[in-house]
């Protein structure tokens, strides 16, 4: 069933999930094998998951669950629990090594430096994954080279460089700018750390894609201890795919029942959605600049391992305009009563944005279909800060993107 609301820039497509099939991938075991990982860095700490209890009074909501990524590894975004952990596979792959029986400051010793010798990561990303790369290539004592797409925000481009990592932004969208990446690492022998896939290149997105999973059991234990027992939504933003797949595909290992799933993404770049729509179970692709403030989101072709695990268990597939991000990203930055506050991204904050435009009125039939009502657990994530500081105030501080302007 297909929804449009024209006024208010909405876009839905409601789905019927399976809730039989499983991916192996995404099972408890990985999930705990890639949280030991994690675990043993340094600075590694569990993000906060933040109740919203004022503001989910106010949206006649039982509870909002925020998992705040701004605040993972001191890099502002979740990406690099993806980059990090693919990159960390990868060199024990080379060197045949267990990755369980060692943890990456082992990776970091001069004898890893000596056998792997000088190695460079390359990849191409909107911001945050490349951060996370260029991140994990400076502990390592290694390279990594950036492509990054037309538009790009310059303190974006200036956090990665800040890592050591040689930056290209290119006068081409998101897609384009990983074939550039792909031909390159080719050309040059390098090692390509993408976080979508095709035919042939599988393995690392895959890893990258358990490497998010550190997010998703964190919130599951977050929210037991809160003596919740599971959510009954989920609403999870999406670029490629990635992130919403992984997180999905452990959740429908660890529940019998899967909590309400629905993916959402900009209108510009609804690759997920379109391919939803299409409903012959393949993906499709959106094509042109891919404009949109969701930087993050920006990608017009769907990671295949990602939209497999969507595609079978999502409840529904939505696409809204920049307004939406940008009203949540005003709404966490301002909390009501005793809620917390959370500086969120345009890309960390579309799914606040998107509660709150669907507890307006106008949207009760949205709601319905929804299952939305004053029982509902929802949990978030916000996968990014204000990874641009100078639009993040013009966001919350002067008004940019709003319904009016």
């Amino acid at each position: 069933m297909k929804i449009i609301n024209e006024k208010f820039e909405l876009n839905v497509q409601l789905s019927n999930p399976n809730m039989k099939i499983q991916n192996k991938y995404f099972n408890q075991t990985n999930a705990n094998a890639v949280r030991n990982f994690h675990s043993k860095f340094s600075n590694y700490k569990p993000t906060p998951l933040v109740a919203l209890d004022a503001l989910a009074e106010k949206m006649n909501v039982s509870k909002i669950l925020v998992k705040d990524e701004s605040k993972r590894f001191g890099l502002n975004a979740f990406k690099v629990l993806g980059g990090a952990y693919a990159i960390a596979k990868l060199i024990c792959k080379e060197l045949k090594i267990d990755i369980n029986a060692i943890d990456f400051g082992y990776l970091k010793s001069d004898e890893i430096k000596e056998k792997l010798g000088n190695v460079t990561f390359i990849t191409a990303t909107d911001g945050n994954h490349g951060r996370g790369i260029a991140w994990a290539a400076k502990e390592l004592g290694q390279n990594a080279v950036i492509y990054m797409p037309k538009g790009s925000a310059l303190n974006r481009v200036k956090a990665i460089e800040k890592l050591g990592a040689k930056v290209t932004v290119t006068n081409l969208n998101y897609d384009d700018s990983v074939r550039v990446a792909l031909e390159e690492s080719e050309k040059n022998g390098w090692f390509m750390v993408q976080d979508t896939a095709w035919e042939g290149y599988e393995e690392i997105p895959r890893w990258i894609m358990q490497g998010y999973m550190t997010m998703a059991t964190e919130a599951v234990e977050q929210m037991e201890d809160m003596e919740i027992k599971k959510p009954t939504h989920v609403i999870l933003q999406a670029g490629v795919g990635a992130m919403a797949g992984a997180v999905l595909g452990y959740l429908s290992n660890k529940y019998k029942k899967v909590p309400k799933t629905i993916i959402v993404e900009p209108t510009e770049a609804a690759c997920i959605y379109k391919s939803a729509v299409a409903g012959d179970g393949k993906m499709h692709i959106v094509d042109g600049d891919l404009t949109t403030i969701m930087a993050g989101l920006a990608c017009g072709e769907p990671n295949p391992l990602g939209w497999s695990i969507l595609n079978e268990h999502a409840s529904a597939f939505i696409s809204c305009g920049d307004y939406i991000s940008a009203n949540g990203m005003r709404i966490l930055a301002n909390p009501i009563k005793n809620d917390e506050r959370v500086i969120s991204g345009e890309s960390g904050a579309i799914s606040i944005g998107l509660i709150n435009l669907l507890s307006l009125n106008e949207l009760a039939d949205v709601r319905e279909k929804l299952e939305i009502n004053e029982d509902s657990v929802i949990l978030l994530f916000s996968t990014e800060g204000d990874t641009d500081p100078e639009n993040y105030m013009k966001v919350v501080w002067e008004g940019k993107y709003s319904k009016t302007n």
